[in-house]
This record gives structure tokens, C-alpha cells and sequence, in this order.
């Protein structure tokens, strides 16, 4: 277990992509809430303890490369298998420590994510983001526990699987760290670019919201609003504002998350305001600046939080399409909503310093 603001951008092997890129924010100056990631070693010290390395290798050399419901099948073995073997006592108690010590700084049983943070993802040069489970407004150290052996289990989905054999990589070669902060009761979420996805345009930010929390942006089930911003100016130039007739909202007294109706008054308002359009970017410029390259950012509206209208960074990672192109004159192309590649489930607020 390493506590993030104790890690770096340097451990994605140890912490996975996602971890890595909230140790990449601390480096940049951001304010992290507390978290804590499970390594891969726990992970792997889980797998040895049963062996099940070698049992989950027999079973997939049985997977017939031409059969997908054979493949599924297999995938689903080898998913109960580790969730069905008890984590090692040390393991164990290290995962409740950490989040004992969440709690105890928070003053009572805290609501937080457990992410998924794969160590082939969230990386320049990789595209794997989206394979493993998340689990949001988790509480109490054994769900806690249970959700990171889940984890650990989708790593082994069907769709991860098929995506490791595309590109050659070899299942046992991948480990699995798991992040576990806390939540954000959101607003209003979404993700930004710091560059237009459309063409690669590097003056311009863009920024997809929608009511509540932001999972159902990412996921495909709703349609965001969709403003540009000039990056100079952080002057929204244009607006697109949808109709929005759900949102994703903490069920807090069950501890989950619903999906409920919104307002007819909000249906058709825009989810930001014109203050709230501005200070997204402008966090969104500053991250770009920090790290020297396009970045795809996930973010929140805390309505806890006063300053940089309660603005929050969740995650970021590097732009891996246009940042690999030369720069050459940008041809104006239409933009569909659903910005590639970004994951968004909530977890707690980074608030990075304005530069």
C-alpha cells in the first residue's frame, strides 16, 4: 500500500497507469485528497499464494483463439477463481489500514472509488484505459476489501483478454494496482481536452458536462453539453447545450449510486455556467502547461468548495492521437460528443494551484 502523495510518476509498474497520473497532479502542484493505491504486488503476492498464476495460464491455453463463447467462458472462470481465494492476512489488513486512516480523517465511515489502475494503461503509448472495474460510494474496510479483489478479477473480462491478445501481450506479464479515494458528491462532471479532438487544434480547450456524477458521459448512456474554449483568452467560443433527462447522482443512505429524472427546469439548461466554463479551462490550461503536452482531464463541480468555483481535477492522462502528429494547419471538422479514451468515475477532488 503507498499512499499517493508518498508516490511517483515513476512507479506506474508498482501503482498502474491511473495512480500514476494523480502522482503526475501531486508533481504539477496539485492538492490531492487522501488515497492510497493497493500495488501490484499485492496482486501478485495473492496470485502465488495459491498458485493460481499457474491455474489461470492452464486455463488460458485452453482458450480457442476462434471461439468467442468459449472465450467468454474461460474469462469467467478465471474471474470467480481469484475472486473466490482469500487474500493474504497481511494484505488484508494493510487495505484496512489504509482506509481506517481515510475514515479517521474524515471523521467517520468514508464513501470512496475503488478503481481499477492497470499497468498497461493511461500511458502515452497505450490504449488499454476502460478495461478494469470501478466501484463507486463504496463503504466500510471488507467492501472495501472485496471490491479490490474485483479488481483484481476484471482484469481478466473477456474484452481485456481479447485486447491482450490483439496486441501480443501476455496475460500473466500484466499486473493490476487498485486505487481506492474518496468520492465527490458532484454537481456537474465531465471531461476536458487541452486540445480540440477534432482536428488538434492546440489553441482551443474542450469540455463535455452533464448533471451529476460524470460515469454515464464516458460510458455512452448520456449526451453532454459541449463548449470550446480559446486556450489564450479562456473565452468559451462556442456552446452546444444538450438535453439532459438523467442524471448520476450518491444514493447516500444505501451507499450506491441512481440514476434519476432530472428537472424539467435543468433538462435543457447548461450544466456550467458561464464562471464555471472558465475556471474548468483555466485548470485544464494549467495541467497542459505543467506537463508540456495535451492532456485528456477528468473533473468535477464540488458544491462543498467555494474556490475556482468548486472546480476539481479527478484524473488526467496524456492526449495519445494528435500529440503524436506534427503540427500543420488545423481543418475545421465536425466534433462528436464522447471524448476518447478518458475514464470517469469519481473519486475525490485534486485541485490544482493556478499558474
Amino acid at each position: 500500500m503507498i499512499a499517493f502523495e508518498q508516490a511517483s510518476n515513476r512507479d506506474v509498474s508498482l501503482i498502474g497507469g491511473k495512480c500514476a497520473g494523480l502522482a503526475s497532479l501531486i508533481a504539477a502542484g496539485a492538492t490531492v485528497p487522501p488515497g492510497f493505491a493497493v500495488t501490484t504486488q499485492a496482486y501478485l503476492e495473492t496470485l502465488a499464494a495459491r498458485n493460481l498464476g499457474s491455474e489461470i495460464q492452464t486455463r488460458v491455453g485452453a482458450a480457442p483463439s476462434n471461439e468467442v463463447g468459449a472465450q467468454a467462458r474461460i474469462a469467467s472462470e478465471i474471474r470467480e477463481l481469484i475472486r473466490s481465494e482469500a487474500i493474504p492476512g497481511r494484505i488484508t489488513d494493510a487495505i484496512r489500514f489504509g482506509y481506517d486512516k481515510l475514515c479517521a480523517r474524515a471523521g467517520g465511515d468514508l464513501p470512496v472509488a475503488v478503481r481499477s489502475s492497470g499497468t498497461s494503461e493511461d500511458m502515452p503509448d497505450a490504449s488499454f484505459a476502460g478495461q478494469g472495474d470501478t466501484y463507486l460510494w463504496t463503504v466500510g474496510a471488507n467492501a472495501v476489501v472485496d471490491r479490490v479483489r474485483d479488481c483484481w478479477a476484471s482484469l481478466f473480462t473477456a474484452r481485456a483478454m481479447a485486447y491482450r491478445d490483439k496486441h501480443n501481450l501476455v496475460h500473466l506479464d500484466q499486473a493490476m494496482a487498485v486505487g481506492v479515494q474518496q468520492m465527490v458528491d458532484a454537481r456537474a462532471a465531465g471531461v476536458a481536452m487541452s486540445l480540440d479532438p477534432s482536428n488538434g487544434d492546440r489553441s482551443k480547450i474542450v469540455i463535455e458536462s452533464v448533471w451529476g456524477l460524470g460515469e454515464p458521459l464516458v460510458s455512452g448512456l448520456a449526451t453532454p453539453d459541449y463548449f470550446v474554449v480559446d486556450k489564450v483568452l479562456l473565452e468559451p467560443i462556442k456552446r452546444v447545450v444538450a438535453s439532459k433527462p438523467t442524471e448520476l447522482v450518491a444514493d447516500i443512505a444505501n451507499q450506491t449510486t441512481v440514476l434519476r429524472e432530472v428537472e424539467e427546469a435543468r433538462r435543457n439548461v447548461a450544466s456550467l455556467t458561464e464562471a464555471q466554463i472558465r475556471a474548468v479551462a483555466r485548470v485544464v490550461k494549467a495541467v497542459d502547461r505543467s506537463f508540456g503536452a495535451p492532456q485528456d482531464v477528468e473533473w468535477a463541480i464540488d458544491p462543498q468548495k467555494t474556490e475556482d468555483e468548486g472546480v476539481v481535477l479527478l484524473q488526467c492522462r496524456p492526449e495519445t492521437v494528435w500529440s503524436k502528429k506534427a503540427c500543420s494547419p488545423v481543418l475545421s471538422k465536425s466534433y462528436a460528443p464522447g471524448i476518447e479514451g478518458v475514464l470517469s468515475t469519481l473519486m475525490a477532488p485534486l485541485a490544482l494551484r493556478k499558474q
